[in-house]
């Protein structure tokens, strides 16, 4: 059984921090000793037996900081069972169907083994940092499409796997 699992995230204006709380949160009643960490503040994987790592997505890409954590700790991830979730849509298409991981994410997922991934919606508002989230702000198209029970659901099956398995 996988006791310690990181939660690692990578966000610009919070959403996905608190997609990763969310998520740490209900591995936690699962049983599991569970954090939620910035990507970018990760330096040893050593004490986690799993890894769920989360990015928000930007323009077609995940952020920075969780491509860095996937270059950084490559080696460490594939000893271990590892998921990956993605945020980003601004409308309800992450509710509504399975959007598949951006080619970047996917190439990562083939190189470490990644157990899977699932694209949850985003949430950009008034306050956002920088000047294209900003446009997209006071056009109209921001809002929060994050949708919590999905979130739950899927971290609740992340649970499950993990107290089913033994590390690899």
């Amino acid at each position: 059984m996988a006791d310690n699992v990181l939660v690692a995230y990578a966000t610009k204006n919070g959403s996905t921090a608190e997609i990763a709380e969310a998520v740490a949160e209900v591995l936690r009643k699962g049983g599991l000793t569970a954090e939620a960490v910035p990507a970018g503040s990760v330096t040893d994987l050593a004490s986690y037996d799993a890894v769920v790592l989360g990015g928000g997505l930007y323009a077609g890409r995940w952020h920075k900081d969780a491509r860095r954590f996937v270059r950084r700790h490559r080696r460490a991830l594939t000893e271990r069972e590892v998921w990956f979730f993605s945020s980003g849509p601004l409308d309800p298409s992450a509710s509504e169907r399975d959007i598949p991981p951006v080619p970047g994410v996917r190439r990562a997922m083939e190189k470490l083994g990644v157990t899977e991934h699932v694209t949850f919606g985003g949430r950009l508002e008034e306050g956002a940092e920088g000047r294209i989230a900003r446009m997209i702000v006071q056009s109209g198209k921001g809002g929060d499409f994050r949708d919590f029970a999905a979130i739950e659901s899927w971290a609740g099956r992340v649970a499950r796997a993990l107290g089913d398995q033994t590390v690899r």
